[in-house]
């Protein structure tokens, strides 16, 4: 479960340094075209990302077209978008961990208990990302994304890891800070302060954590921001799994303050995710992904040359793995795809030189924290409402009425509209998103009413003029992934646009079809991360 990798360097990228010859130049690409997209937030024009990797514009439209088809990304007018389906290489990462399935309860527990908010961290190379968050809702919010990286030398948490450091990883590290002084490797950090700390203090306060057990952040990602870490560490081997960090602000802790009455309850929170580390069983390997050689040599039969099948195959690999299957050899990497020993292994080489897999003493592969790097950042604090919007957005366009999603308000008796996507008609049906209505009185409320009654397949809702003379209106039920109705997705028209058959007959199938794609984004995302409904 060690959350170990290996010695520091920068990230990297086709430019960083000469590949192997046997690494695929199109998975090189594509890993970068990812990586621009999350580094900017998940959207990005194709002229910006022909800007920034310096590839050829008909290369970026490639790429981003084989994502498209893969659900990774969208394409609205010149931008590219990164889709909550992109999260499922994360979530590989993170399932074959599974140090989020195992302690991200104890750490919401201890996040309700103090009243602060919780990360867990784990090294990657000479800098830490955070694997799970449990935050508070402040107007002064806490928080770094899941599979943000930063510095060892600006957190807590970078303390503790740099106390396993070989001498080659504190070269490696020194290396760095002269290369990049102003931390401009790590974007989702602000520039140091003027008066930062040396490194020989980052030194010290290495030597302190070591002999305490614990770390201290005083300001040093910014001012006003305080935190105080403790390593939870791997049974089997006694080293740092991962690190729980309690994060606050200057004006309600100060660092003393939160070593003297924090850092005792964060202790003992620390042990208890020990001991379930201890009395972890073994996990069960589940299904391998299946049909996924089949699936790429299909859309590269119907696509052409604009599908780049070896970035397709490529990226499958990393799906490969999950809880299970934290650890595969090149003939478990083929069997689980399906591809040919020769393609996955060139995969394998070029993820290995890209910094996502790295190999281990048993002749098998693992990946790496820099997944993450790969699209989740940017999706790790998305709604349903931003999920579904696109998808409504789709459907509105196919049947040409007003579509709209809802939630069910905290006292049960009234709908909240939560996203819309209005029909082109001189007469439509016009409720703005934040509008409440009696739940009895909607097709949508009825159906959120009806609770797990409505979770069978193909289950709607019919509403003809409750809600206002001449609306007619369906609805279906929007699932989570413990298959409880959630949310409820509806198409309005006027009586005099559609009968209630036609309404049946003809929207019906494209509102399931529609909610079975939310569902399959929302339970994506939903893995390892907490989706609002609102």
């Amino acid at each position: 479960m060690s959350a170990k990798t290996t010695a520091s360097a920068p990230v990297p990228t086709p430019e960083a340094g000469q590949a192997p010859a046997e690494a695929v130049t199109p998975l090189i690409r594509g890993v970068a075209v990812l990586r621009q997209l999350t580094e900017a937030g998940g959207t990005m024009s194709l002229s910006a990302l022909e800007r920034t990797t310096g590839l050829a514009r008909s290369t970026v439209d490639r790429i981003t077209a084989t994502l498209t088809r893969m659900g990774y990304v969208r394409l609205d007018g010149r931008d590219a978008i990164l889709t909550p389906h992109v999260m499922e290489l994360g979530n590989a990462y993170l399932a074959a961990l599974r140090l989020p399935a195992l302690l991200s309860t104890r750490a919401d527990r201890l996040a309700d208990e103090l009243d602060e908010s919780v990360s867990l961290a784990v090294a990657d190379r000479d800098g830490i990302r955070f694997i799970h968050q449990a935050t508070r809702r402040r107007a002064m919010s806490l928080s770094f994304r899941i599979g943000d990286l930063l510095p060892a030398e600006r957190t807590a948490p970078g303390q503790l890891f740099a106390t396993e450091w070989t001498d080659e990883e504190w070269q490696a590290w020194r290396a760095r800070r002269t290369r990049d002084p102003q931390n401009r490797d790590f974007p989702t950090l602000p520039p140091p302060p003027q008066n930062a700390r040396s490194d020989e203090d980052f030194t010290r306060r290495t030597a302190r954590a070591a002999a305490e057990n614990c770390a201290l952040d005083d300001q040093l990602i910014e001012p006003g921001l305080v935190a105080v870490s403790v390593p939870v560490r791997d049974p089997r081997t006694a080293r740092i799994a991962c690190v729980a960090n309690v994060v606050s602000h200057t004006s309600r802790h100060t660092s003393a303050d939160l070593r003297e009455t924090l850092l005792p309850r964060l202790r003992l929170a620390v042990a208890a995710m020990e001991e379930g580390l201890r009395r972890a069983p073994q996990p069960e390997p589940g299904p391998p992904p299946a049909g996924l050689a089949t699936w790429t040599g299909a859309s590269k039969q119907e696509l052409g040359r604009e599908f780049i099948e070896s970035l397709a195959r490529g990226l499958t690999v990393l799906a490969a793995f999950d809880e299970g299957r934290a650890e595969l050899t090149l003939t478990e990497v083929a069997k689980a795809t399906g591809l040919a020993r020769a393609t996955a292994r060139r995969a394998l080489i070029t993820y290995e030189h890209l910094g996502l897999v790295t190999p281990t003493p048993h002749r098998a592969f693992t990946l790496t924290p820099q997944v993450l790097s790969l699209g989740f950042p940017p999706l790790s604090r998305t709604s349903l409402p931003r999920i579904a919007t696109p998808h409504l957005t789709t459907l509105t366009d196919a049947i040409q009425e007003t579509t709209s999603l809802a939630v069910l308000t905290e006292r049960r008796d009234e709908i909240q509209y939560t996203a819309r996507a209005t029909a082109n008609h001189v007469m439509s049906v016009d409720i703005a998103v934040g509008t409440r209505l009696p739940a009895p009185s909607t097709s949508l409320g009825r159906l959120l009413l009806t609770g797990p009654a409505a979770a069978a397949s193909g289950s709607y809702a019919l509403g003809d003029e409750e809600l206002e003379q001449g609306v007619r209106a369906i609805a279906v039920p929007i699932h989570d992934r413990d298959g409880q109705v959630i949310a409820a997705l509806n198409a309005a028209t006027h009586v005099a646009r559609r009968t209630a058959e036609e309404c049946v007959h003809d929207i019906l199938p494209a509102l399931l079809s529609t909610a079975s794609h939310i569902e399959t984004d929302l339970h994506t995302a939903a893995r390892f991360t907490h989706v609002p409904l609102t």
